[in-house]
């Protein structure tokens, strides 16, 4: 839980944006003027400000500036409806971690505040010459898992480590892209340089341009250049403009010309690694991604796969998770005991890795005595639980918390179903099958006897 200072003269946008993070958990202080603002900097000291660039009172860009100044260790968020390349850099130079422009997608803010959230403490977005930073740098990671599917990874990363071949990665949301990303950068001789990240999806058109290409009056500033020597991945390519794909083309297209004849420069020495979360064959179908760039970019593809096709792998993560959960809080580390392990290896996971790790950080904020149960689990995991009937080898799914009468009645109706299609639809020898009348058969289907005999008349 996080100390959120929002600060917005629009007062339904500064309603939505405390709304979305106090349902995140944070607690958060709404104001509507900049001077107002400044005064609960002061008095707040909050882990992040959102600013807005225009306020009724003062500009949001002396906010930053007094917040540097006073109180460095806020992470900062501008959003504004006046957006601009030079007001970014000029947020992002002053240290703010990322930026918004109006309207932006709820699912935007809230990844950017725990992203900012996560980088607290860390340095600053700009760096000794203010270059502004709109990448993630991560923390050293490694993937894991013992898997069929992961181990065949494991074995392609120990081949392709050190090739410049440009890897494409494709798995659903969660499935863990980036962690293979890193794993590759790990393992190649590559690792002393930096591991940089651009999502695709975060930032508009005009300041994803200006990552990955410059400003046009200096195109050596880019997300290229500061992984000099190192990775860059770009996540989610399939949202990236048409027209930005075909630069990036052009870009990949000039660096393996002049990595082919031996003039590649320093700042354009990298290894290029995209991940998608949809099938980019798909995309090139329907028009939506440009088929040059495709075949440019998946020179080696890497399928990635979602968790419920490596459930053998849940307790390994549930355990570098729990790992984690200790590390960070200093608290002693969880236990997770055989039943709610069984639930969590028997649920679905549609949201993959990270669905798992979010049901693990809110199992330990509930469990008690360090171990974790499964009254602790989401109700989604916990409510439902596969068994194996022995004596007929099918497999039933229970709704664990649901009341005995209400499941018994579905089981009955689902019985009755059944044995109706067995007799070809005819009620009676459904009745007289199951030892009860054709009353109480009509009851149980919950229909009337009458109504269905006029029907049928």
């Amino acid at each position: 839980m996080a100390n959120i200072l929002i600060i917005d003269d629009e007062a339904g946008i500064l309603n939505l944006m405390t709304k979305l993070c106090r349902s995140q958990g944070h607690d958060t202080t709404s104001i509507l003027s900049g001077r107002e603002g400044i005064q609960a900097l002061d008095r707040v000291k909050p882990d992040l400000m959102i600013v807005d660039l225009v306020l009724g009172d003062m500009n949001g860009i002396e906010i930053i500036e007094y917040s540097q100044q006073n109180h460095p260790d806020t992470q900062v968020i501008m959003v504004t409806g006046h957006g601009s390349i030079e007001t970014a850099v000029e947020a992002m130079r002053l240290g703010a971690f990322d930026y918004l422009t109006k309207p932006f997608e709820l699912a935007d803010l809230q990844r950017t505040v725990e992203l900012a959230l996560q980088q607290r403490g860390k340095p600053k977005a700009a760096d000794a010459k203010g270059t502004p930073e709109f990448d993630i740098t991560m923390e050293p990671a490694r993937l894991i898992g013992k898997s069929p599917k992961i181990s065949e990874i494991l074995g392609i990363i120990e081949k392709i480590a050190d090739n410049t071949s440009p890897i494409l990665l494709e798995g659903e949301f969660g499935s863990g892209k980036q962690m293979v990303a890193r794993s590759i950068h790990n393992k190649s001789k590559r690792n002393q340089s930096p591991f940089k990240v651009l999502q695709c999806s975060a930032l508009p058109e005009d300041l994803l341009e200006m990552e990955l290409f410059g400003l046009p009056s200096s195109r050596s500033e880019t997300i290229f250049t500061r992984a000099m020597g190192g990775t860059v991945l770009l996540e989610e390519i399939h949202m990236l403009p048409l027209r930005l794909q075909s630069l990036l083309e052009s870009y990949l297209e000039e660096i393996d010309a002049r990595r082919l004849t031996g003039t590649l420069p320093g700042y354009m020495d990298v290894r290029f690694i995209a991940s998608s979360a949809k099938s980019l064959e798909e995309c090139v179908a329907n028009g939506t991604f440009r088929e040059d760039l495709y075949y440019k970019i998946s020179v080696i593809p890497i399928q990635v796969p979602a968790l419920r096709a490596r459930k053998e792998d849940i307790p390994l993560l549930v355990d570098y998770f729990l790992g984690r959960h200790s590390d960070r809080t200093g608290k002693p580390r969880f236990e997770v005991d055989k039943y709610a392990m069984r639930l969590l290896e028997q649920y679905g996971w549609p949201g993959n890795v990270g669905e798992l790790q979010n049901a693990v950080e809110r199992a330990c904020a509930f469990a008690e005595k360090s171990v974790v149960r499964p009254v602790d689990l989401p109700p989604k995991v916990a409510q439902k639980v596969e068994i194996t009937d022995d004596d007929e080898q099918v497999t039933h799914q229970l709704p664990i918390g649901t009341k005995l009468a209400e499941f018994i009645k579905k089981q009955e109706k689902l019985f009755i179903r059944e044995t109706l299609k067995f007799n070809g639809g005819s009620r009676e020898k459904t009745a007289s099958q199951l030892g009860v009348s054709i009353a109480t058969l009509y009851r149980k289907m919950g229909l009337k006897l009458e109504r269905d005999k006029m029907l049928n008349s």
